[in-house]
């Protein structure tokens, strides 16, 4: 063990840490339903369901079975020119599960790479209908979609991790920070947000958004009616509707989409993690037939983006399973039942001193500071509490797998808030 984790610590990066690391990774020998295997004998609960992808678990039995069979017949082959059965039944589900209007399907490699195909095809259909001017991107400041350059030019400017790259991003519209609350009055909100969108009118493609939940910007929660002047508001400027349902679709905030919960369907929708149930890399780009029309239209007559890995039979069949195992059980009762129990169990938490909010939203649970957490120290607790958490910025959150039992959620909820009462968050 020793071995492997110092050639770890020389060789290989991990996310956003140097080489070598300030501190090292724990090595993990397996995982199975809602917990971790570590190579030192403790079985923690992953509280992150790994970055929120795994929501079935690990080693699900029907999940496994997909990847075994898939395997047996083929595990990859271009998608240019070629097609296969796996690609074609997961984008019939897609469709069919989508909001309304949905119709076509692109696969990507990645959440990230999901991202810049969907500003790709706003700028393409912008060009297909003689709007080249149209070349910019407009969302809400707070908010996060990815780690590539497309991606992180719609990320938070001011308050996101990406701000050493502003110079050589492309220049977007951003507007104000959505108030905070499910409930929260939006209208000093859309006045102000309406003032940015005229005056960027004829240049902007596309709004790009996070519906209800920014979720790396924050774990901020909005009101869904925000959603609704967006949409509003984008059909009034002639502009697509782009939502980024990465970490928030297939069921976490309580509704499938969480676009859902305003009843709106978007121009164009991006779906990835829990796509797959976090057993490999899988996203899509689901679009109404205009957007894919004006992208015909446009000069080069495609949509101009072609991945090696684009639609691989192994993870559309894994990702077909993961949306059979929702479409055949009770999502949304576990989801109200986990959220029930994340509000019970994390509400001692408002009362310890440098606590400023706690908050649950679907399977999604928060406890705010009011300062930056200590990520090592405060995993270190909590995993001493029997939990894995990955903590940021000034929040400690649990996204859990839907498989929780309640014993498990309520030592999720107890390492959660032990963490925010110990010295580390003093």
């Amino acid at each position: 063990m020793d071995d492997l984790l110092e050639y770890d610590r020389r060789h290989v990066w991990h996310p956003y840490a140097a080489i070598p690391p300030v501190h090292g990774p724990l090595l993990v020998r397996s995982a199975r339903g809602a917990r971790l295997e570590l190579a030192d004998g403790r079985r923690p609960i992953d509280a992150m369901s790994s970055w929120w992808s795994a929501i079935h678990g690990y080693r699900h039995p029907a999940l496994d079975a997909a990847a075994h069979a898939q395997v047996d017949v083929m595990s990859h082959v271009m998608f240019g020119g070629l097609t296969h059965e796996p690609a074609i039944g997961l984008a019939r589900r897609l469709v069919d599960m989508s909001p309304p209007g949905l119709e076509h399907v692109f696969f990507a490699d990645s959440g990230s790479v999901c991202v810049e195909v969907a500003i790709k095809m706003a700028l393409q259909h912008q060009r297909g209908l003689g709007h080249t001017g149209r070349t910019r991107i407009a969302t809400p400041s707070g908010g996060y979609h990815g780690d590539t350059f497309g991606a992180m030019s719609v990320c938070d400017p001011v308050g996101g991790m990406h701000t050493m790259f502003a110079d050589v991003l492309a220049p977007q519209v951003f507007l104000p920070r959505p108030p905070a609350g499910l409930g929260a009055d939006i209208a000093e909100w859309a006045a102000a947000a309406a003032e940015v969108l005229d005056a960027a009118s004829e240049q902007i493609a596309a709004i790009i958004i996070e519906p209800v939940l920014q979720g790396a910007g924050g774990m901020h929660v909005y009101p869904p009616a925000v959603v609704t002047w967006l949409r509003e508001r984008a059909d009034d400027l002639g502009v697509l509707l782009v939502v980024d349902e990465i970490a928030t679709g297939f069921g976490r905030t309580g509704e499938m989409f969480a676009s859902d919960h305003a009843s709106v369907s978007p121009d164009i929708m991006c779906v990835g993690k829990a796509l797959t149930g976090g057993y490999m890399t899988l996203a899509a780009v689901v679009c109404t037939p205009a957007v894919a029309a004006g992208i015909a239209a446009s000069e080069s007559g495609v949509l101009v983006h072609g991945p090696t890995f684009m639609a691989n039979p192994l993870a559309c069949a894994v990702a077909t399973a993961s949306l059979d195992l929702l479409a055949g059980g009770d999502w949304r009762s576990d989801v109200l039942r986990i959220g029930a129990a994340l509000s019970r169990g994390l509400a001692p938490a408002a009362d310890l001193e440098r606590v400023v909010d706690v908050r649950t939203i679907g399977a999604v649970g928060v406890i705010q500071l009011d300062r930056p957490v200590d990520v090592r120290r405060v995993s270190a607790v909590a995993l001493d509490h029997g939990v894995w958490v990955r903590p940021f910025r000034d929040l400690i959150y649990t996204m859990p797998p839907y498989v929780c039992g309640d014993d498990e959620l309520d030592t999720i909820t107890a390492a959660l808030v032990a963490a925010a009462a110990s010295k580390e968050c003093r």
